[in-house]
């Protein structure tokens, strides 16, 4: 049990629901077109299935990742970091080939019961377009470095992680709450999806040169790493300045930009790394940006809960 839990890596499912949580709370929030009331389409049922389904997703992709890298010999002693579970040799390559079906099963299982909850018989274009979707996000997460077509190695890992890490999760889960479009909402969707490409980003300048030479040809790799460290700082800098754009469209008040503290350490992040000149020395840095993002989505989430209370009370 306890490989298993180190396989799915438990520390990456904060990152994953960073985009759910804003996306949710903002539906909970937003107030109609007609009256500054709450929509009132927010459901705790359809928030857990958003969560359950985003965990299933990102703990099939931590297994898929684990076993493709380790079946292509990718994992090996070059490798800087924790080792995987199959590179160790605590999980053989069987047993994770199996772990990824059942998990691709519960997962897409849990997919249906949400998009059903979500739309029931009412909004059927919209369910079949959500489980083409889900089914599109569960063949990614394991294709991302299995088999032979696996897009990781060539590059293309960035445009996945930035489609459902940001635009899916915030702007998928928003959607499925209040079946309509807010244009606004991609702001923080296209922040949240640029914070987790730099987290990936970051893992892959670690790993240039260990990934060279098996050939997996990440964007770092095509790149350089000089040119991956100024993808990054565009990514962060960027995205900040979405979030400070956004606030400023929702008109929050001084008090609603608490979110801002946490670029404190993204900004720090941002410093470390332009010093870094060892690759193995970001390491440490993956957590602290993955944490990062987290924390300005959950206060993100925390002041739209806010303006939602302001809302009530003066009505």
């Amino acid at each position: 049990m306890k490989h298993w839990i180190e396989a799915a890596r438990l520390r990456t499912l904060p990152l994953s629901v960073s985009g759910i949580l804003v996306g949710s709370f903002y539906a909970l929030a937003k107030p109609t077109e007609q009256e500054l009331t709450p929509t009132n389409v927010f459901s705790w049922k359809i928030f857990g299935l958003l969560l359950l389904t985003t965990i299933g997703l990102q703990v099939l992709s931590n297994f898929a990742n684990d076993y493709g890298d380790g079946v292509k010999g990718t994992d090996n002693e070059d490798r800087v970091g924790p080792k995987r579970a199959i590179q160790s040799g605590a999980i053989s390559p069987k047993a994770m080939k199996s772990a990824i079906i059942i998990t691709a099963f519960i997962t897409f299982l849990l997919a249906v019961l949400l998009i059903y909850t979500a739309f029931h018989f009412k909004y059927f274009y919209y369910s079949l377009f959500f489980l083409a979707l889900g089914i599109i996000a569960i063949a990614s997460a394991i294709q991302y470095t299995v088999g032979t077509g696996a897009y990781g190695y060539k590059g293309y890992g960035d445009v996945f992680v930035f489609v459902f890490f940001g635009l899916v999760s915030t702007y998928g889960s928003y959607f499925m709450f209040s079946k309509e479009f807010d244009w606004t909402l991609l702001l923080p969707a296209t922040a949240i999806g640029f914070l987790s490409v730099g987290v990936l980003n970051l893992n892959n300048m670690r790993d240039e040169e260990s990934d060279r030479k098996v050939g997996k040809n990440t964007i770092v790799v095509k790149i350089g790493g000089a040119k991956a460290k100024q993808y990054h700082y565009f990514l962060l800098i960027t995205a900040m300045i979405l979030l400070l754009i956004f606030g400023f469209l929702q008109n929050f008040a001084i008090d609603q930009y608490l979110y801002v503290i946490v670029f404190l350490p993204i900004i720090s992040h941002i410093l470390r790394v332009k010093r870094t000149e060892n690759p193995a020395d970001l390491d440490p840095e993956l957590k602290r940006l993955a944490i990062s993002t987290f924390m300005v989505s959950m206060l993100l989430s925390l002041c739209l809960i806010y303006f939602l209370s302001d809302i009530l009370v003066n009505n």
